[in-house]
């Protein structure tokens, strides 16, 4: 059974993978469609969002019922939506998919918290702050369609243009290493060395600081 869960979150984590390199690109298209639909009613229209579901929900509906009318009119028999459910795969590969993302998100939550590259640190407290700080601006839905905008283009000029943003990214790390070590060497050595230091100006050695334990 896990075998087979896991397998189906490989599955989906390939599709997914997929529709935002743009390699499906009719469900790419199909979903970026769908997201700017969306968030054109919601926002620009300012629809509720019951009131665009019943909408959408009534097309469903009256196009189902015509196109039946007019296959019985043709003298064609209407296809059989019995059959139509969701499977109990589809399902499990779902939930499996949840699953997998929020046990990843956990896990580098807790990978950048407990390792001791002050730099990561640095920049993942940075980047958590300028989202708090662009959430201010920006309802979820608006987020959240931004996001769905962002996964697929950056992806995309991601791979087309790989060899450069690696050396992009190198130089900037470079330098930005360069910068904590300066502050580093100014400010956490020497507030390291206060610490370590008794008020008589003299250094607590290891020996001694083993004897005052014992």
């Amino acid at each position: 059974m896990s075998s087979t869960s896991s397998q189906s979150s490989v599955r989906t984590s390939g599709t997914m993978r997929d529709i935002f390199l743009w390699r499906k690109k009719k469900l790419s298209l199909l979903l970026l469609l769908v997201s700017t639909a969306t968030w054109v009613l919601l926002q620009v229209y300012q629809f509720n969002f019951v009131t665009l579901l019943s909408w959408v929900a009534m097309f469903i509906v009256v196009s189902l019922f015509l196109w039946g009318n007019l296959l019985r009119l043709l003298g064609k028999e209407p296809p059989d939506l019995s059959r139509v459910e969701i499977t109990e795969e589809s399902a499990l590969r779902l939930a499996m998919t949840l699953r997998t993302w929020t046990e990843e998100a956990i896990r580098w939550m807790f990978r950048v918290g407990a390792e001791s590259d002050w730099l990561t640190f640095a920049l993942t407290v940075g980047g958590l702050w300028l989202l708090s700080q662009v959430g201010n601006y920006f309802d979820f839905l608006t987020l959240l369609y931004l996001g769905i905008v962002m996964g697929m283009t950056v992806p995309v000029i991601y791979v087309k243009y790989e060899d450069n943003i690696k050396r992009l990214r190198e130089g900037v790390r470079k330098q930005l290493k360069r910068y904590y070590d300066k502050f580093d060497e100014k400010v956490i050595k020497k507030v390291t060395r206060k610490v370590g230091t008794t008020p008589s100006g003299t250094t607590i050695s290891q020996e001694e600081k083993e004897k005052k334990l014992e």
